[in-house]
């Protein structure tokens, strides 16, 4: 068997045992691709209008939102800027697993929507995106088992399309006069071809979130030096209380950073965990944002020697993992990054079904030739018993 017969080979079998998996990763990222946009434009409960008055503390939120969801897991107030935006409380768990949002007026404190994101559409298709609608711990390594072989894939098909010197511009284009057949042969392989570099780069941050191993190779080989992710209870506190500390550290950090987008606040999860807080100047993206820790009692601030820190202290190498969301989205490139990574993402949930028919198209072919090799006799014969047993 010649090399390229081996890599036909690999290529055929990996894309026929993860096409099913691939076709669902990329139909529902191209899906979430504007969820943002879409969201904003079919939920007014997000906005209220705009009010001179103070904004309710964390502490009222708080108790606005438990009054809505007793005995659930409260985990985060969001306020964002611009005075005519809801803030919103969060809550989740695992076991039971949950997720609540609960939009409050923050002037009057009326709740706008109790929002079970069980019930909502896009945490859905980020589900299926995740998890292929399974439990995590099944869904979770399928789905990134499934991207590295992808990735072996759009690296065989690169090959495989390499054109010879006389072959080179049916390669760039698509035979539409053609048969099915050929039309959809082209779509399989030029399409692929020109999404092949956008698809990598998907693929790949996608591969971050898929295998710890893999995120921590390309943190370190861009020469990072810290801790990846670190536990919020990992922080030790004192025993000097002060009153409402969370209203305390949000008027201080709402006065030292008036132009942040989005200011959210995390509600300690035990008396012995830290008051965690995220700075973002940015609600488009992820990767500038600021992410401290306080003591819940003094409220002193506690250094971290993680890559989700200050991200004025963010190395190159921190920025490039912080950056993996918006890289994945093109979110880091905004509307037009968006609108790349949607046809990329419909390309790559055309590639097995492409792939699909090019492999049984061949085979349907091999059939057929095989038929009418046979004597004529012979196809007589074939066709007189069929009908008998029909």
């Amino acid at each position: 068997m010649t090399i390229k017969k081996a890599i036909v080979k690999i290529h055929l079998w990996l894309g026929l045992t993860s096409g099913l998996v691939v076709f669902i990763v990329s139909i529902t990222g191209c899906l979430y691709a504007f969820q943002a946009e879409l969201q904003e434009l079919t939920q007014p409960f997000r906005r209220v209008d705009k009010q001179d008055l103070p904004l309710l503390p964390p502490s009222e939120l708080e108790a606005i939102a438990i009054n809505e969801l007793p005995g659930k897991k409260i985990h985060s107030a969001i306020y964002e800027k611009g005075g005519d935006r809801a803030a919103v409380v969060s809550f989740y768990d695992f076991d039971p697993l949950y997720y609540y949002l609960v939009y409050i007026n923050p002037y009057d404190g009326r709740v706008l929507k109790v929002k079970n994101m069980s019930h909502d559409f896009f945490y859905q298709v980020l589900q299926g995106h995740f998890y292929l609608w399974l439990p995590a711990t099944i869904g979770q390594p399928v789905v990134a088992t499934s991207t590295l072989v992808f990735v072996i894939m759009l690296i065989t098909g690169l090959v495989l399309w390499w054109p010879k010197k006389n072959k080179a511009k049916q390669r760039f284009t698509i035979k539409w006069s053609a048969k099915w057949r050929r039309k959809n042969y082209d779509l399989h392989n030029v399409l692929g071809f020109y999404t092949t570099w956008i698809a990598l780069i998907l693929a790949l941050t996608g591969l971050v979130w898929g295998f710890e191993w893999f995120a921590n190779s390309v943190y370190q080989l861009a020469g990072g030096d810290k801790i990846l992710y670190e536990e919020q209870s990992s922080f030790k506190v004192s025993d000097d209380v002060v009153e409402k500390p969370l209203d305390k550290l949000w008027i201080k950090l709402k006065n030292e950073n008036p132009n942040v987008d989005i200011l959210e606040v995390h509600f300690p999860t035990s008396d012995t965990t830290s008051l965690a807080v995220t700075i973002n100047p940015d609600r488009k993206t992820y990767w500038k944002a600021d992410y401290r820790f306080f003591d819940q009692y003094t409220l002193e601030e506690i250094p971290s020697n993680q890559i989700y820190g200050k991200f004025s202290e963010a190395s190159a190498a921190d920025k490039l993992i912080r950056m993996n969301y918006d890289i994945h989205t093109g979110a880091l490139l905004g509307l037009p990054g968006k609108i790349l990574a949607f046809f990329a993402s419909l390309i790559c949930a055309s590639l097995p079904v492409t792939g699909f028919c090019i492999w049984y198209g061949r085979k349907y072919k091999k059939t057929e030739k095989r038929k009418s090799t046979l004597p004529v006799t012979q196809q007589s014969q074939k066709v007189e018993t069929a009908e008998i047993n029909n």
